[in-house]
């Protein structure tokens, strides 16, 4: 009913957007998923997908792990219905050679970050044997960082998704890793693509996903993405 040129829409809740998606489709808006959505965009008619396999990203993460030697690493899942984060923790399990715990923080998530850190150092002290923590989200990493600190164990992390905090902490050798999925480029790209296709009809794929990633930041290339961050293009 306004007329727009195109949408770029996450599905981090397929089921909750399905319907809506199909209609733009169907009325010819093209569609473009980011981020979320990998594994139906092609279901609902959007051009293309542009973002990381959490899953494969996932995996990777786990191989990290593996080579650190840990030995239970808790997956802290913080927000609930988003089929991405599951799959992160999905990717990790079937890479990692440990045991891999879900630790479902979703009740105060983002929203309360006190409580999130509060959340994830109560079962740090509860159980001696978990000794690595992958979050799924940089504010939360600074949570289990914060948590980590206060119960004074050696514990390893790491995250998905950086901050400037994360930089800072992965400098100080206090994260040992971020997986970077590039997010400007998942804003900047689908409006470059939009334009292609709705003057040139350009498409951009061939029936594939345009990746972004699963890149990783550790202590051999922190500054110079903080560097890049700091011009606002990272």
């Amino acid at each position: 009913s306004e007329g727009v040129d195109g949408i770029i829409v996450s599905l981090a809740n397929p089921d909750a957007l399905r319907d809506a998606v199909k209609k733009a489709v169907a009325a010819g808006i093209p569609v473009i998923t980011i981020n979320s959505g990998v594994d139906v965009y092609k279901e609902l008619g959007a051009l293309t997908h542009v973002g990381q396999t959490e899953f494969v990203a996932g995996q990777g993460a786990g191989e990290k792990f593996n080579a650190m030697g840990v030995s239970k690493v808790l997956c802290v899942i913080h927000e609930e219905a988003n089929i991405g984060l599951e799959q992160r923790c999905d990717g990790l399990e079937d890479t990692f050679k440990g045991e891999v715990e879900r630790f479902n923080v979703a009740t105060t998530g983002t929203r309360d970050i006190a409580g999130t850190l509060a959340s994830i150092q109560d079962k740090l002290t509860s159980d001696e044997s978990i000794d690595a923590i992958l979050t799924l989200n940089p504010d939360v990493a600074m949570a289990a960082h914060d948590a980590i600190q206060a119960v004074g164990r050696d514990v390893k992390m790491a995250t998905f998704d950086l901050s400037p905090a994360v930089l800072d902490a992965i400098e100080a050798g206090e994260i040992s890793f971020a997986i970077d999925q590039q997010q400007y480029l998942q804003g900047y790209l689908p409006v470059v693509f939009l334009y292609l296709y709705n003057t040139n009809l350009n498409t951009v794929g061939g029936g594939l996903p345009v990746l972004t990633g699963p890149g990783f930041v550790d202590k051999s290339n922190a500054a110079d993405v903080k560097a890049l961050a700091e011009q606002g293009t990272r």
